[in-house]
């Protein structure tokens, strides 16, 4: 079985797998170690991750998600979501 590690940054994220008793990274598909932690979605239904999702955030900015990572595990009514709420061009629900 895989051992698998996943460094879900605010930024950026990275995987890696054990291979011979050494951690190594595994590139995305532009071959980058690392992929930027977004993700958006289009009205036409299609679903972008990473870098191709950060590029289109200027014309999709209402369905193009970022920086969650520190909201993860927050009440809605935390004063870091609250903020968030504010200040992201996505929707924030509970």
């Amino acid at each position: 079985m895989p051992i698998v590690g996943i460094d879900l940054g605010t930024t950026n994220s990275c995987v890696a797998v054990i291979e011979g008793g050494s951690p190594v990274v595994i590139p995305n598909e532009e071959g980058s170690r690392t992929t930027p932690s977004v993700v958006a979605f289009t009205e036409d239904g299609s679903r972008f991750a990473g870098a191709v999702a950060k590029r289109q955030a200027v014309v999709n900015p209402l369905n193009t998600i970022f920086g969650v990572k520190r909201l993860i595990g927050r009440r809605y009514d935390a004063p870091e979501v609250v903020k968030a709420r504010q200040y992201a061009p996505y929707n924030i629900t509970s």
